[in-house]
């Protein structure tokens, strides 16, 4: 249940609620909620004075729903927003792996040439074998933030665990919460305590109530700026990767007053088919795609086979440019 608190309720007055109902407490433009579980369903006795509005819900995705919040949540990432009514998609891009510098500044300038605003880059690699490519680690992300320094990019990248939140908390504009770390209690509390974007990408097992609820995670501890990223989910079908749940979308997009942004270089799993699949996504109105493209796929030190070469990248923006302008989206 989400209970708003009349505007006569003082400060201390909120936190004495929350804590008695064991609720959290957020303020959201002026006004002040307490958030019990679903299992709630009458304001308590001591509230229904101190009560201007509320909702039941059957299930804990509360804060996240639409019928909380009907529009969708605007969410700014730099200079550029998503979300809201700002009918744009944005293109992220960049490797699977920090690997160099002189490789990380070669997809720098790939972006800054093509317009685009937003870097990726993986430093802490969460990967299935322990003899894979695990990532650069801190050395990466000092990388990523000198590129943000020099080209005036937002920088993407994912926290493996809770050990090191923080140091990904400082060095990147937008904290993406991996896959398998979805699940993660020690990231998503930090990330509930800051200001910054965080994309929680879509456990390959998890149902889609699930999924929402680790964004409730971060909404409930105070910081509105959550992107969903759906990136595949695990079926009986081995000739892809994992298979991009687009139905999983359309409901989230019904449900969920969330943006939403698809990878569809892990569904896929290669390169081939991302394209296709990057203007199937566009074409649902989507407010971003997070794509992998590399100087050279060959030798990239992990998902080599999903990575588009640059010309690939190029020749992708421009497909989706069309795609994007027919739904009323534009592509930045």
């Amino acid at each position: 249940m989400i209970i708003e608190l009349k505007s006569t309720v003082s400060a201390n007055d909120c936190a004495t609620f929350a804590e008695k109902h064991k609720a959290f407490h957020i303020t959201y433009e002026g006004k002040n909620y307490l958030i019990t579980g679903s299992g709630v369903k009458e304001i308590p006795t001591e509230l229904e004075t101190n009560t201007s509005e509320h909702w039941v819900f059957a299930n804990d995705i509360q804060l996240a729903s639409k019928r909380f919040r009907s529009e969708k949540r605007e969410v700014k990432i730099g200079n550029v927003s998503i979300g809201g009514n700002t009918k744009n998609t944005i293109l992220i891009g960049g490797p699977c792996s920090v690997e160099s510098e002189e490789q990380i500044r070669s997809s720098a300038e790939l972006l800054v040439g093509m317009g685009l605003s937003t870097l990726r880059g993986g430093c802490y690699k969460p990967r299935t074998s322990p003899y894979s490519f695990q990532g650069l680690g801190l050395e990466g992300l000092q990388l990523l933030a000198k590129m943000r320094t020099e080209y005036g990019l937002n920088v993407i990248t994912e926290a493996r665990d809770a050990t090191h939140i923080d140091e990904i908390i400082e060095h990147t504009d937008i904290i993406q919460v991996g896959a398998k770390a979805m699940y993660d209690q020690g990231i998503l509390r930090a990330c509930a305590k800051i200001k910054k974007p965080v994309l929680i990408k879509r456990g390959f097992g998890t149902t889609l109530q699930e999924f929402v609820q680790a964004a409730e995670f971060v909404l409930a501890g105070g910081n509105e700026n959550v992107i969903l990223c759906e990136r595949g989910i695990r079926t009986f079908e081995t000739g892809t990767r994992f298979t991009l749940d687009l139905c999983g979308v359309a409901w989230l997009q019904e449900h969920t007053n969330l943006p939403i942004v698809l990878d569809p270089s892990h569904a896929m799993g290669y390169a081939y088919g991302v394209n296709p699949l990057a203007r199937a996504c566009v074409a649902m109105g989507i407010d971003g795609l997070l794509i992998e493209a590399h100087p050279n796929p060959k030798v990239a030190k992990s998902d080599a086979s999903q990575q588009l070469n640059y010309e690939e990248f190029k020749q992708l923006q421009k497909d989706l440019q069309a795609v994007a302008a027919s739904v009323g989206y534009k592509m930045i």
